[in-house]
């Protein structure tokens, strides 16, 4: 694993796990945590790290989050984009990095991430195409997320505001606001899913493929909400599958 800095900031860090095969994908995550401090990269380390041993190359991102000691917004996004925008220069880092198949993936919020990210994609002016987004159990639909109160507080938090009070930055950073993404999308979710119900999922997939988006769907019976980002669990198997396929 190579830690590698993005930007000059603290917090503008991402683990390189290389693969041992040149070419090889590339899968860039985006952690969890309702967007707050103290929550952090570590959380997908063991996915990371099961990720390279199935021969893929992971990026594994950290930026800043909103929360004591945090940073309003609208940082985080910034540092996604320029997270984003960083990968061609992997490629100086590691002989392994290549950008012919490039992933991004998100666990819980770390999807809205991900999917807003897909979303900007054009406007990154990137020297290479995404060949999809996956999200893990995703927060995929802010005004939905702000009224179900998930994370109590969090969407609010993360966005400095209201839908009333703040509706264009809902507009904008909500993928669900910005359909059709154009970009082919795998969600992956838990029935037992307690802090992001798979309703949000189920809908989002509905009005995704209602804009003509190609969404792939599936969700594991018994399985909770972090045991998306479980490498022993079944749903690794099916991702593992996805991006390996690709």
């Amino acid at each position: 694993m190579l830690t590698i800095p993005y930007g000059a900031l603290p917090d503008q860090v991402g683990d390189l796990y290389p693969s041992a095969r040149a070419g090889a994908p590339l899968v860039c995550l985006l952690h969890g945590g309702f967007w707050r401090m103290p929550y952090g990269r570590d959380q997908l380390h063991p996915l990371a790290l099961a990720l390279q041993a199935a021969g893929l190359t992971t990026w594994n991102i950290g930026y800043r989050r909103v929360g004591p000691e945090g940073a309003p917004w609208p940082a985080t996004l910034d540092d996604v984009r320029a997270a984003i925008t960083f990968l061609p220069q992997l490629q100086h880092w590691h002989s392994s990095v290549a950008l012919r198949t490039v992933f991004l993936i998100g666990h819980s919020a770390g999807g809205q991430l991900a999917f807003w990210a897909g979303a900007e994609a054009a406007t990154f002016r990137l020297p290479y195409g995404l060949t999809g987004l996956v999200g893990l159990a995703p927060v995929l639909d802010l005004a939905t997320a702000f009224h179900q109160d998930l994370g109590p507080g969090a969407v609010a938090t993360f966005l400095g505001g209201t839908p009333e009070t703040v509706s264009p930055r809902y507009a904008m950073a909500s993928p669900a606001a910005r359909l059709p993404l154009r970009t082919p999308q795998w969600i992956l979710h838990g029935t037992l899913d307690t802090d992001v119900p798979p309703s949000m999922s189920r809908a989002y997939v509905a009005a995704a493929r209602s804009a003509g988006d190609q969404v792939t769907f599936e969700e594991f019976q018994g399985v909770d909400h972090m045991g998306l980002i479980d490498p022993r669990g079944p749903s690794f198997l099916a991702l593992r599958s996805l991006l390996s396929g690709a």
